[in-house]
């Protein structure tokens, strides 16, 4: 095995632009970096990753059993309201009914909460630079259309890990039931992706992919608008940010009005990600659905899960802030920390 030494040195510029000049034996590399997250670059990156994988992996097992409920009540019409629901799904299926399809969503929150918030933080940025703003404060418009941005940055990661996830979590039907029940369509994550693709091609994946982002565009930014104001809001003079319990009411609050937000879309994208899964195919596409809907359940359909979204949404609203805003805490305790990214207006 060759094993090469590489001494790298970091340089900054006169233009502000970080140089970093790599010596290997001879020879010299010079290498611009013009991220306009601060070196080192790769330590922050992984850092957020880090932070972004645990937040959001809290945030999914603290909600998914609601999760679960409120994607039934969206695409099936078997179920009278929400406490039916969950009533129906314990006695048939037990607890394990709750939780279908949720290792899906923890195997990809890694990366789609990467892309959430690394988007999020770099557009900040990009737009701080873009205005002159020299590392003062965001306005709040940068913050809504950063959040905009990273909402729909997501959805090429997220699109396919959710359809799989909407279908097992549809699957009423039971593992240990007897011999005369009718048996699961899909076996797990794996079975369901590859079946998808087998019998709707690649691009079966991306059904529901338009609704997916008309709804986490508009919710991300009000997502990321409202955590902001409130911790704001909620700083005391003289402090850089509020304490643990305005971090938590900040989270909670966000969390409700992004999904406040985005519920309408949400309807659509579960029932278009369904469509064709159990019988015929009954929507020609995204406006069919719409007007299909409105025209069958009318509008008030698209608000029938407003409730069970926002008492989901504020639990893990707070455990997923709270949990990054500890972990920002300890990694920037350390003595080797890099100045990891905060997420309110600075």
């Amino acid at each position: 095995m060759k094993v090469s030494y590489v001494c790298v040195r970091h340089v900054r510029g006169k233009n502000g632009h970080t140089h970093v000049t790599s010596l290997r034996g001879a020879r010299h590399h010079l290498i611009t970096c013009i991220s306009p997250i601060s070196c080192p670059d790769h330590l922050q990156s992984l850092s957020l990753s880090f932070l972004c994988k645990h937040a959001g992996a809290c945030g999914v097992a603290v909600g998914y059993p609601l999760d679960t409920v409120k994607v039934r009540i969206q695409t099936q019409k078997q179920f009278a309201g929400i406490w039916h629901c969950a009533a129906t799904t314990f006695s048939k299926e037990g607890v394990h009914g709750f939780f279908k399809g949720m290792s899906t969503p923890m195997a990809t929150i890694s990366m789609t909460s990467s892309v959430v918030f690394g988007t999020y933080r770099n557009c900040l940025q990009c737009l701080s630079q873009l205005r002159g703003g020299g590392g003062g404060p965001n306005s709040k418009i940068e913050v809504f259309l950063s959040g905009l941005v990273a909402g729909t940055a997501q959805i090429s990661v997220m699109a396919p890990g959710d359809i799989v996830k909407v279908r097992l979590q549809c699957q009423t039907e039971s593992k240990r039931g007897g011999s005369n029940m009718r048996k699961p369509k899909y076996r797990g994550p794996v079975h369901c992706l590859l079946r998808i693709i087998k019998e709707e091609g690649f691009l079966g994946l991306y059904k529901g992919a338009l609704p997916l982002m008309l709804r986490d565009a508009p919710s991300f930014a009000m997502y990321f608008l409202t955590y902001s104001i409130i911790c704001e809001w909620l700083t005391d003079h003289g402090k850089k940010r509020p304490d643990w319990s305005g971090v938590m009411l900040a989270g909670g609050v966000a969390g409700i009005s992004g999904w406040t937000v985005g519920t309408p879309m949400d309807v659509i994208k579960a029932r278009l990600q369904m469509d064709g899964a159990r019988e015929t195919k009954r929507y020609r596409g995204f406006l069919h659905c719409v007007t299909d809907t409105v025209r069958v359940e009318g509008v008030g359909v698209f608000f029938r899960s407003l409730g069970i979204n926002c008492v989901r949404a504020f639990p893990v609203g707070v455990v997923v802030f709270f949990t990054y805003e500890v972990l920002t805490g300890f990694l920037r305790a350390r003595p080797d920390s890099v100045d990891t990214p905060r997420l309110g207006l600075e």
